[in-house]
């Protein structure tokens, strides 16, 4: 078997974003490409930003269900991807306080 590198573990995500359950070393930039291909791959991340859970939601909304630690931001852009996606946000007042989107 080959060694893992970035590149190749950046080209794998870039196709699959469910390869990185399989990277050994994570990377930010992996990270982010892999939730870009595929927002659900967020259950993979070891260690979430915020930057990284966002662009995971707006991928897939329903991808809100992996965020260990939700922002009002974070959950509006998912529920506005994906209407359903309420379902996983784990403080509803933090909608409730978020001025509506015209």
């Amino acid at each position: 078997m080959e060694e893992q590198t970035p590149e190749t573990c950046l080209e794998a995500v870039k196709q699959d974003g469910f390869a990185l359950q399989y990277v050994e070393e994570q990377t930010q930039k992996i990270c982010l490409e892999a939730v870009k291909q595929d927002g659900w791959s967020l259950q993979f991340v070891k260690n979430q930003t915020q930057e990284i859970c966002l662009e995971a939601v707006k991928q897939d909304g329903d991808a809100l269900e992996y965020v260990k630690e939700q922002t009002p931001e974070i959950c509006m852009a998912a529920v506005n991807q994906t209407p359903n996606a309420i379902q996983y946000v784990k403080e509803k007042l933090m909608l409730e306080n978020t001025p509506a989107k015209k």
